[in-house]
């Protein structure tokens, strides 16, 4: 018997976007702190643009064998707090395949002074530092790493400065 031919297209869902402020405000399930990624923050200079840019690299704990991925996120800069959203995770075209973790890197311009830093998870769960900028002196201080204040937050970030990694004109 042949199948019917429809009469009207039928309608796909669209997918959410899924914003900073909307994580910031999810609430995460109650589960153990386990660090699953650091972030690593540098000077980089960028010989395209002649700027000096503030690099923070985002590395899983987790090495992968059999792909090579990259780390999907989103940022945004208000006056004098950093958000870092990570979306999960996407494979990403080699052809030479060698074990790593997955990375991100989001640079920022123009940053000067003490920045709260927030790393947020897709589920909700926040990690934050307080760093001191000062491009002047060529130095990066991390002056605090804590866990907001939230319900059901737990440890998933490590921060750290990576002076060996300074790149200056």
């Amino acid at each position: 018997m042949p199948l019917k031919k429809p009469k009207t297209v039928p309608k796909i869902a669209k997918a959410r976007k899924v914003t900073i402020d909307k994580l910031k405000e999810a609430v995460p399930n109650k589960r153990e702190s386990e660090i699953e990624y650091n972030c690593k923050i540098a000077f980089k200079f960028n010989p395209v643009k002649k700027v000096q840019q503030y690099l923070f690299a985002l590395e899983t704990e987790k090495l992968f064998s059999s792909m090579k991925y990259g780390i999907t996120t989103e940022s945004k800069k208000d006056k004098k707090v950093i958000d870092i959203s990570i979306l999960g995770l996407t494979p990403s075209q080699a052809y030479l395949i060698e074990p790593g973790p997955a990375k991100s890197e989001v640079f920022f311009e123009d940053l000067y002074g003490e920045y709260t830093v927030n790393i947020i998870k897709k589920d909700g769960s926040i990690n934050s530092a307080i760093v001191d900028f000062n491009l002047f002196k060529k130095d990066i201080k991390l002056l605090k790493e804590f866990l907001p204040p939230k319900k059901n937050n737990r440890k998933f970030c490590t921060f750290s400065v990576d002076q060996r990694n300074f790149a200056f004109e």
